[in-house]
């Protein structure tokens, strides 16, 4: 029973490993294929219902609508670069789901926070959702808010 038991936890740490391994190429390849204008690629990583929410109150799309609104960009060569670092990756009890957290650096935006969900299918880890965010420090947040406020009326 204790061999057994040692077992288990041995494959579920590989799995786990695996399962993490995985993920974060997916999530490196999304950034990869962004930068590089790549939409095939960058397109191919979301699952078919998938959804994407961006900075702007209005910004959340189903994959089909952001694909439409980025592909343009994408043929014309223009793609965007953010460089993560900081990643954290968590799973469900299952192992189906995960989700994560990561902070960006891109040059017009500076510090920018992504965070999601992937969802495992027959074709491997798939983003279901993504959300691209301006994270604001505390000290600057009543300052902000004002700002956000006066530029909606």
């Amino acid at each position: 029973m204790k061999y057994f038991l040692l077992f288990f936890i041995l494959i579920s740490q590989i799995s786990f490993a695996s399962n993490t391994k995985q993920i974060i190429q997916v999530l490196d390849q999304l950034h990869l294929s962004a930068s590089k204008a790549d939409g095939d690629r960058y397109f191919s990583l979301f699952s078919a219902k998938a959804v994407f929410i961006g900075t702007a109150p209005d910004e959340t799309w189903s994959i089909q609508d952001f694909k439409d609104f980025a592909l343009p960009y994408f043929n014309k060569g223009t793609g965007w670069t953010y460089i993560p670092r900081d990643r954290h990756i968590y799973f469900s009890e299952s192992n189906q789901t995960a989700w994560f957290d990561e902070m960006l650096d891109n040059e017009k935006y500076g510090e920018t926070r992504g965070t999601g969900v992937l969802v495992y299918t027959k074709e491997g880890w798939k983003i279901s959702q993504y959300h691209l965010t301006l994270p604001i420090p505390n000290s600057l947040t009543k300052t902000v808010v004002q700002l956000i406020r006066e530029s909606t009326n």
